[in-house]
């Protein structure tokens, strides 16, 4: 296959983040695989990059500090599997990753450069199932029984979301083009007004997989703001001009 050109569809995207309006009373933060597992590198079993960790920490407690002081609420998502005797992990019981375990050099080809450890990956009870304590405060609300790629999948988030009376969810997290895109597509899919701060996410499949994510999403189903274009949308609310 050869080069692929990305579209450029920066009119179009500018021209609906313009016409973007964001209610904070209808709005929430929702973090998904903000744990250990993936941001801690001391024991992070499917680490991002210490970069892209230290980018993705920061900028998410800078944007939920903001998000809370709107009266926001901010909903954490985490992957909290069992080992199942005989079987063994949930997640890996899966026909991609029961196939995946049998490459020889899995390390290499499912993360570029990268270590994995994903048969221990955030097994219940472990300290990779920790959220990472920046990030936490007490009155947010954590799911921790996610099990699939998809963050409503087999969870209570869209139970939490409509008790609420959330139209509008603002998505951050790991991995850009695997869970946090499959839990948009989800939350497209029923009629959430979907949102991703690019600052506050990362892929440790690679930056390739991490921009065609947000590609996908802003050019097909939801937004991707920065966090000052967030913040400077909850402004306008404020003076009255952003309320949908």
């Amino acid at each position: 296959m050869g080069v692929v050109e990305v579209v450029d569809r920066s009119d179009m995207i500018n021209e609906m983040k313009a016409m973007l309006q964001i209610d904070p009373e209808k709005t929430a933060i929702v973090t998904i695989d903000m744990h250990r597992g993936h941001l801690d590198p001391k024991v992070a079993t499917m680490p991002l990059t210490p970069e892209d960790s230290g980018r993705v920490i920061r900028h998410t407690s800078i944007l939920l500090n903001i998000g809370r002081g709107h009266g926001i609420p901010v909903v954490h998502v985490v992957v909290v599997v069992r080992k199942i005797p005989g079987l063994g992990k949930e997640t890996l019981i899966l026909p991609f990753y029961q196939h995946l375990q049998k490459i020889q050099d899995m390390k290499r080809r499912l993360i570029p450069g990268g270590r994995m450890a994903i048969e221990d990956h955030n097994i219940e009870g472990s300290v990779q199932t920790e959220i990472i304590p920046e990030l936490y405060k007490e009155g947010d609300y954590v799911i921790k029984n996610k099990k699939r790629l998809d963050g409503f999948y087999g969870t209570d988030l869209e139970i939490l979301l409509s008790a609420l009376r959330v139209d509008t969810a603002v998505f951050t997290g790991v991995n850009t083009n695997t869970c946090v895109l499959n839990t948009c597509f989800t939350a497209a899919h029923k009629g959430f007004k979907v949102i991703v701060i690019s600052d506050c996410v990362a892929s440790m499949y690679g930056q390739d997989l991490h921009v065609f994510a947000l590609q996908n999403i802003q050019r097909c189903f939801g937004w991707v703001l920065t966090i000052d274009e967030f913040e400077q949308k909850l402004k306008m609310a404020e003076r009255g001009q952003g309320r949908v």
